[in-house]
């Protein structure tokens, strides 16, 4: 909305407003705090509370922001959008180090996570005592102890410092997305939290131990965001934390009580995973590195939660795979699954990657079976898709895929006469699920008829778990080389037709003749490398 006040200032007289609204603001902008520089920077005089929402219509409720920043703004009131802001850096602060924010990164932010807290149980009283050992509170702290009915788990209600609070990123290991804003406009109208977090501590010969938040880090976040320094914590003690890892899996799985992302899915299984190899290890009396067992033990070692168990299997490699620190395609990867900025889906990677060439059966060689020689089944199944990913990303998106491009809306752009750069849209349409989903494939019989023409007998299934010559991945890489050149993905004119489907409710008609493209590039490829080996 306008501002009337602002309307009737001459020129001079908003200089004037600008230069004491930013001696107020110590030079700094109202929103980034960032340094605003009045003789170069573009800048924007605004009502720090909306006058739709009560906010007067004169200097006392005016601030003085950056254009960019108060036009981009995540929210009408200025107060909001600055918090909001403060998370963006923090949030870009972990996307150099290919990672998301999670509580962790709010608690430090903003003062937390330094000190432990000291506990001592007193079993006849059922009574926790604790003190906050470091300031200048000297009281000493006593809160009752309850008895969960269904687990046996003891635990304590307390309203902590953040000070001495802790983020559990193995139970817990999901980031904390721009949806968080929604959370933060939620509280700051004073609308009260319904859900405290859940903690647990391990307290030993009353030592000093960590409170590990696991569960409610989003509502926690918003809070500190917003500038809360206590919140309230239902602490568990001693719980035996394979109980609280399996039963946060089942929440955003099997129950989907939380919006879990199929990432952090395969994460919690593939933590799951290490924990049963660690129980099976101790329940059969075997030391820590002896892996003289398979997957098949360790099924039927779990016979209850057999489903499961093929489960965390297969998401310990998934894992392995998407978070390895060499796997080049990951930063092309959206794992929120919502975003406009990267060309995959994680769900993408799932369908495609992972569903063609991950064995999806337990197997029955032992765990450590050739790990020595480097031919380790799952070992070896890893490392080729990872390479085989690498290929992909150097070929197709590394340096040539614009993150400030983008993905939203890049055919109707075109159509629109915007110019998108040829490498940008080549990643772009052959990153599309329903185009990626077939060229795979050729990649899939490429490495096949290569075993076959060799005379290598293999189990189809199993593809990524036989040694690939380099042969082999040279074709691989020139296969993909020479499908990144084919004039289609280039083709401006086809975005109205054969790419303009949409993404989620693709239209399989309108993207036929690409694939047949494709499709007869891969054959003829295909029938020309057999031809090629045959005359050897």
């Amino acid at each position: 909305m306008g501002s009337l006040y602002l309307n009737r200032l001459s020129h001079q007289e908003r200089e004037e407003l600008k230069g004491k609204l930013s001696e107020i603001q110590q030079g700094k902008c109202f929103i980034c705090e960032g340094t605003i520089d009045l003789a170069v920077h573009s800048v924007q005089i605004d009502h720090v509370i909306p006058t739709k929402m009560g906010g007067k219509d004169g200097p006392s409720n005016l601030a003085l922001a950056h254009s960019r920043c108060n036009e981009s703004k995540q929210d009408a009131d200025l107060r909001v959008a600055r918090i909001l802001a403060r998370f963006s850096k923090i949030r870009e602060a972990c996307v150099k180090d290919n990672r998301g924010p999670n509580l962790s990164d709010i608690f430090h932010r903003y003062g937390g996570s330094k000190f432990e807290l000291p506990l001592e149980l007193e079993d006849n009283n059922e009574i926790v005592k604790y003190s906050l050992s470091h300031g200048d509170d000297s009281q000493v702290y006593e809160e009752r102890f309850y008895t969960d009915e269904l687990s046996g788990f003891k635990y304590f209600f307390a309203e902590l410092p953040i000070e001495y609070l802790f983020h559990d990123d193995r139970i817990n290991p999901r980031t904390i997305g721009q949806n968080i804003s929604k959370l933060v406009k939620e509280f700051f109208l004073k609308r009260p939290q319904l859900h405290i977090s859940l903690g647990w501590v391990e307290v030993n010969d009353n030592t000093k131990s960590k409170i590990k938040i696991f569960d409610g880090q989003h509502k926690a976040a918003a809070q500190v965001l917003l500038g809360v320094k206590r919140l309230p914590v239902r602490v568990f003690l001693n719980p035996d934390l394979d109980v609280l890892l399996t039963s946060n899996s089942n929440a955003g799985t099997i129950l989907r009580q939380v919006a879990f992302d199929k990432s952090v899915q395969r994460h919690l299984g593939s933590a799951l995973y290490i924990d049963r190899v660690e129980r099976y290890q101790r329940e059969r009396g075997l030391s820590p590195d002896d892996f003289n067992f398979s997957e098949r033990d360790l099924m039927n070692q779990y016979k209850g939660e057999s489903k499961e168990m093929g489960r965390y299997i297969l998401d310990a490699v998934r894992d392995s795979i998407t978070h390895h620190q060499a796997n080049k395609l990951k930063d092309y990867i959206d794992f929120g699954g919502q975003g406009k900025e990267k060309p995959f889906s994680y769900s993408t990677i799932e369908k495609t990657f992972y569903s063609f060439f991950i064995y999806p059966d337990v197997l029955d060689t032992p765990v450590n079976y050739q790990l020595e020689e480097g031919e380790n089944p799952r070992e070896l199944e890893e490392e080729q898709i990872l390479r085989l990913m690498n290929i992909i990303a150097e070929e197709v998106f590394v340096g040539k895929f614009d993150p400030d491009i983008g993905t939203y809306r890049i055919e109707k752009r075109i159509q629109k006469g915007e110019d998108i750069p040829d490498n940008h849209l080549i990643a772009y349409r052959m990153s599309r699920e329903e185009i990626i989903y077939h060229w795979l494939r050729y990649i899939e019989q490429i490495i096949k008829d290569y075993f076959i023409i060799q005379g290598k007998p293999i189990q189809e299934k199993k593809l990524f778990q036989y040694r690939f010559p380099e042969p082999l991945w040279e074709r691989i890489r020139m296969y993909v080389r020479n499908l990144v050149n084919l004039p289609l993905w280039m083709n401006q004119e086809l975005s109205a037709t054969i790419f303009g489907g949409k993404r989620k409710n693709v239209n399989f008609s309108s993207i036929v003749p690409a694939l047949g493209k494709i499709m007869s590039f891969g054959k003829k490829y295909l029938k020309r490398e057999k031809s090629t080996k045959g005359s050897r």
